[in-house]
């Protein structure tokens, strides 16, 4: 499997994807420049953190509309597997591919400190290696974290198990303490904690290394079977 790790101006997660990728999971990673318009040959595709173009206007507002984004919604439509981590969760968000908007936390302060984190959907191609209601660490480290959506959006994430990860303690103000969500569809995640830097217990934390398993797993599982 070969994953694109996206890097736009102002990305500065990109080679903690990287490494997380190659050097902890042991599979296939290329930078992919937000000026190419292209994303053919590659499996999965990662969107990492960072302040892409500053975070002027609003966070992720300018790089939802960078060429390669043509090519990660089209990639999103062919069932294949988007992370956004942090600010790429921004950009996921600014580019419809996931519902809702961000806030600044509540309090206005940056949040950079591990957080205990509560599996809510164990049934996923993201979250297979997990248990449902496990806890796991997984650091932050935002300022517009805040998640809102209207009560419609919701109502549907929580009857779709659209949420994939809940904060164990109200740390940013995100509406149901929500951490993470996916579409509707089941591939593209999006995420404020950092998985990519809790894959080696040396760091503190291995917890999000099974996120990288499981995707690794569903797509082989899913390519044998097509093939």
């Amino acid at each position: 499997m070969k994953f694109a790790v996206i890097v736009f101006p102002g990305s500065n997660c990109d080679a903690d994807m990287y490494h997380a990728i190659s050097d902890a999971l042991g599979a296939e990673a290329e930078y992919v420049w937000h000026h190419a318009t292209s994303l053919q040959g590659f499996d999965g595709i990662l969107l990492p953190g960072g302040f892409s173009h500053g975070d002027y206007l609003r966070s992720g507002a300018i790089a939802r509309f960078a060429p390669i984004m043509k090519a990660v919604i089209e990639a999103a439509k062919e069932g294949k597997p988007v992370l956004g981590v942090c600010n790429g969760f921004q950009i996921l968000l600014e580019a419809g591919l996931l519902p809702g908007a961000m806030k600044r936390n509540e309090g206005l302060k940056f949040i950079c400190r591990p957080a205990v984190l509560t599996v809510e959907n164990e049934k996923t191609m993201f979250t297979a290696g997990y248990e449902k209601g496990q806890e796991i660490t997984i650091p932050v480290a935002h300022g517009e974290g805040n998640y809102e959506c209207d009560d419609a959006t919701f109502n549907e994430l929580e009857k779709n198990g659209q949420i994939i990860f809940r904060y164990k303690d109200n740390i940013n103000g995100s509406r149901h303490q929500i951490a993470g969500i996916m579409n509707e569809a089941g591939n593209v995640l999006g995420m404020m904690p950092h998985p990519e830097r809790a894959v080696e217990a040396l760091l503190g934390s291995d917890d999000g290394l099974a996120l990288f398993q499981s995707i690794v797993r569903n797509w082989r599982e899913t390519h044998v079977a097509t093939t």
